[in-house]
């Protein structure tokens, strides 16, 4: 059954580079624009968005500005001439060795970025129109790439699970159904399930905010989207360019794994206003586009699981998801992603036979066979640097397992054979582990010999 991978950077997992080059390149599928109207953005709406940066900053020039909006500076110029037009921007001069005009907001020009404040507090990038996002999601939809059977058993080549498993698997992230994932703890379910992400193919364009009407919402979240490099350059000058790389306003990302357990809560699928700083931040959902939503420990939310299944049927069967803004504006989002739920608990304890039809894919985890087990412990030891001692895996599964009746989980080795280490650390200074290293963990790891686990 599966347990701990030994390569932890599963954008270089085996087989990844099979779902690689293939759709359009990131500058083909977003071009930096070249004027405002390509931006899909209205010009006032650009304006207050370079009053607020002033208003933030205090004085910018104009490649300062062009990396905080994401765009090119011969576009940024346009929009200051706007607002020195209006009064609102007056040029101070050149300064500290820049080749670059600086800029400042005048009495004018503080007022207006005041109230532009008021009625959306987003300073950051500029945000893609919602209809541009749309398309790129779309475009980037991993089931315009469908798996094979190889790519995913290549995937998981360094990972103990079953075959019959993973051909369970594969076909269920392909469907565009969701998955759900059973069995007792500690049978690696949530491991597996958050190395499907090696199964998504290659990385995305994730947008750093969103436009919908004349609000902003923030979509790019450090936590989940891992930035594979600076859509512009640090340099001035290279952030002037026009046609180098894709939008700027625009991160090329992994494909984002969000994983949510028992402090999930219905709102947190919601747009989320904060009014004190008059910013909306995107649900999970949309953060999880293009990758993976993983419910964990359903079943163990405040919020009931009915519940939860109700929120998803819509977009499960449309492929959008319908959100609000606080005035009451409906809009809605692509829905593309792999949905996972996880629990120990039987499904039938938190379904009806209805729901559980809408689901899809019910697969169950299990425990470990001896030989399974076997080879989980001999890779802990390898990727702790332990020497491999067969002797001391049947130890754990014909004495300790054996007689105490306790199941082979796949969590157990790896578990066990760190409580050894700090043993024979604490005790001899060492990073080798023994019989007794072993038994100490055993009688630590468990409650009382014989008991359930802790």
């Amino acid at each position: 059954m599966p347990e701990a991978a030994k390569k932890h950077t599963d954008m270089n997992a085996p087989g990844h580079s099979q779902q690689d080059q293939q759709g359009p390149s990131p500058g083909e599928l977003a071009p930096r624009p070249a004027t405002p109207a390509a931006t899909g953005l209205s010009v006032p709406f650009l304006t207050d968005l370079i009053s607020k940066h002033l208003a933030e900053a205090g004085v910018l020039d104009l490649g300062s500005l062009a990396r905080r909006l994401g765009l090119a500076g011969t576009l940024i110029e346009e929009l200051v001439a706007v607002l020195r037009a209006a009064g609102r921007v007056e040029v101070l001069g050149i300064q500290g060795g820049s080749p670059f005009l600086r800029f400042g907001l005048t009495e004018r020009g503080r007022g207006a970025a005041a109230e532009a404040l008021l009625r959306d507090g987003y300073v950051g990038l500029a945000p893609v129109p919602l209809a541009d996002y749309e398309r790129v999601v779309r475009a980037q939809s991993r089931r315009l790439r469908p798996l094979t059977r190889d790519a995913v058993h290549a995937a998981f080549a360094d990972t103990v699970i079953r075959p019959a498993l993973l051909d369970r698997l594969g076909p269920a992230v392909n469907s565009g159904r969701p998955l759900f994932v059973y069995g007792p703890s500690g049978t690696g379910k949530s491991f597996i399930a958050r190395r499907l992400n090696r199964l998504l193919g290659e990385p995305v364009l994730v947008p750093y905010a969103i436009a919908v009407g004349e609000s902003t919402v923030r979509c790019l979240d450090p936590g989940v989207h891992h930035n594979l490099g600076p859509a512009l350059e640090s340099t001035p000058t290279n952030a002037l360019m026009l046609q180098q790389g894709f939008d700027g306003r625009y991160a090329l990302c992994e494909r984002p794994t969000v994983i949510a357990g028992g402090e999930l809560t219905l709102d947190m699928l919601d747009l989320h206003y904060d009014s004190a700083v008059r910013l909306y931040r995107a649900p999970l959902q949309l953060r999880a586009n293009n990758g993976l939503l993983l419910l964990d420990d359903l079943g163990r939310q405040r919020t009931s699981p009915a519940a939860l299944f109700n929120r998803w049927i819509v977009p499960l069967e449309e492929g959008l998801d319908h959100l609000s803004l606080k005035g009451g504006q409906h809009f809605t989002v692509p829905f593309d992603l792999v949905l996972v739920f996880s629990t120990n608990l039987d499904p039938r304890a938190l379904a009806d036979d209805a729901f559980l039809r809408r689901i899809g894919y019910k697969v169950a985890f299990e425990p470990s066979t001896r030989e399974e087990y076997a080879a989980i412990f001999k890779q802990a030891c390898e990727t702790n640097g332990v020497a491999w001692d067969p002797t001391l895996a049947s130890l754990l599964i014909d004495e300790l397992h054996a007689h105490h009746g306790i199941p082979l989980l796949p969590c157990h080795p790896r578990d066990l054979l760190g409580l050894a280490l700090d043993y024979k650390r604490y005790t001899m200074g060492t990073d080798t582990i023994d019989e007794t290293a072993l038994r100490w963990a055993w009688a630590n790891y468990f409650v009382a010999p014989g008991s359930a686990e802790a």
